[in-house]
């Protein structure tokens, strides 16, 4: 009886160590390659406005870390992955839910600076969006930041300081929800 205890303990562990996360009904990969590099789940959460669940967010990094500012910075591989939960996201709503984070995200020079990408990304952003499109953005350095939607690719946006402004909107001192950063940043 013992050694069944312990082989059904060990399964059960073993289970648990592979077993993907859950929110919201969304699965998160515990992993994802950017440009051949492999990233981990760095952390995960709901965005969320009023008492709405919009989407949820995953970070994906090199190394984990609970300081947003410094990821902001990085010129290192990462991604961030959307999953959208609610029909209310449509396509004019994420598209003026970027403009409203890039305000809160960058300075207005910052903003000035890199108005052509953010028009560009915005641009991107040309098909419905539904409930269960699944959107990755991801940064990888000399090339820029990758956007794709539910496995297809959108386009590619050039440049550190626009990766500085884009992952600020859910990383910056003025995140597009607190909760979210905090979940992102595995706090």
């Amino acid at each position: 009886m013992k050694k069944l205890l312990l082989a059904v303990m060990a399964l059960l562990g073993t289970y648990t160590a592979t077993a993907q996360q859950t929110i919201e009904g969304v699965s998160i990969e515990k992993n994802l390659t950017v440009s051949g590099q492999e990233l981990s789940l760095n952390g995960a959460g709901v965005r969320q406005k009023l008492w709405f669940e919009l989407y949820v967010g995953a970070l994906y990094t090199v190394k984990k870390s609970s300081n947003g500012s410094a990821l902001v910075n990085a010129d290192q591989p990462m991604a961030i992955t959307l999953d959208i939960t609610d029909s209310k996201v449509t396509q004019s709503k994420m598209k003026s839910a970027v403009e409203d984070g890039f305000e809160d995200s960058c300075t207005d020079k910052e903003r000035a600076a890199i108005k052509s990408q953010i028009n560009e990304f915005i641009g991107l952003f040309s098909e419905a969006i539904v409930k269960g499109d699944h959107f990755e953005i991801a940064y990888a350095p000399g090339t820029g930041t990758k956007v794709s939607k539910n496995g297809k690719k959108l386009g590619t946006i050039a440049g550190l300081k626009f990766k500085k402004g884009l992952f600020g909107i859910w990383l910056g001192e003025d995140p597009a929800d607190d909760d979210l950063k905090d979940g992102m940043l595995g706090k």
